[in-house]
């Protein structure tokens, strides 16, 4: 309990990151109605094929009668349309992170810079940044998708079906979201994928009380327009205690700030116009605490 009310904590605190920071708030924002435009277009184009689509669908009803006919069809076009519609709420996230990865890097990297400690990114060119990001985003989706298969055929198991698989589907995908937003900041700081998976694993209830909120909110794309640079924010924060990276304090911090955070670390570099998320400090069995990574495990090495 104690985990998933930090999780929700993590959230509330980058809504309020960039509550404080309109600017960015509003950057952030960007991908998700460019995302938003391209599926209302999808859906428009789909809309007006559903018809074309049930007629193609059912050669076999052109003997019917009229009634029957167009009650097969319209049944079937509506079906088409709230399927696609259904696609589009589940994938909106998953395209939104993929589109935005430029934005939610430069997003991640001003939550770095303000709340101190921020790590040094690996120098990768823009188009390898989107291969990974690809290749990650695809990771995730496979393994979500065998979960999802699992949950749908438990789904026709009677009572468990109606009561128990709901709620697993949603902790499900509040797992995979909390993996999904967080990648940009562990990318950051040198962590692999599977080592990504395997650290919110160790704090199931962190990623869970962090992604389950987001995935109920996310159900209407309109809210995800409005809360994905927050959301973005905060698994940065979040990210940030799972694996702290020290860094020296610049001159300007002044008056032994530099002094203060060379003895104690990153809990001494304070912003005080921020709120307080807590302090930089390893988890339990943080393989990143002590030494950095090799650099043949990272995945954004030179190539």
């Amino acid at each position: 309990m104690r985990d998933l009310a930090a999780g929700m904590g993590y959230l509330a605190k980058g809504q309020k990151w960039v509550g404080r920071h309109g600017r960015w708030w509003a950057f952030g924002m960007i991908p998700a109605l460019i995302t938003l435009a391209g599926y209302a277009v999808a859906l428009f184009f789909l809309g007006g094929w559903a018809g074309d689509v049930a007629e193609w669908a059912t050669p076999f009803a052109d003997s019917w009668s009229s009634l029957w006919q167009d009650l097969l069809r319209t049944t079937l076009a509506a079906v088409v349309f709230v399927g696609g519609l259904l696609l589009s709420v589940l994938t909106f996230t998953a395209v939104t992170l993929l589109v935005g990865q430029p934005f939610y890097e430069e997003l991640c990297e001003k939550v770095d810079e303000t709340e101190g400690g921020a790590p040094t990114p690996p120098e990768v060119p823009l188009w390898r940044e989107l291969v990974v990001a690809a290749r990650d985003s695809l990771f995730v989706l496979v393994r979500a998708g065998g979960f999802g298969v699992l949950l749908f055929a438990a789904g026709f198991i009677p009572v468990i079906g109606q009561t128990v698989v709901p709620v697993l589907g949603f902790l499900v995908s509040g797992f995979f979201l909390t993996l999904e937003l967080t990648s940009v900041g562990l990318q950051r700081r040198g962590v692999p994928q599977r080592e990504r998976l395997r650290l919110l694993r160790g704090r199931l209830g962190l990623a869970l009380g962090f992604g389950v909120p987001l995935v109920l909110a996310f159900l209407v794309p309109l809210v995800t327009v409005v809360a994905m640079p927050g959301a973005v924010a905060g698994a940065t924060l979040l990210a940030r205690d799972l694996v702290p990276v020290e860094e020296e304090p610049s001159p300007e911090d002044g008056d032994g700030a530099g002094e203060d955070a060379g003895e104690d670390g990153p809990e001494a570099l304070a912003v005080p116009d921020l709120p307080e998320y807590g302090a930089q400090r390893p988890v339990d069995g943080n393989p990143y605490a002590a030494a950095p990574r090799p650099a043949e495990a990272n995945p954004y090495r030179s190539v």
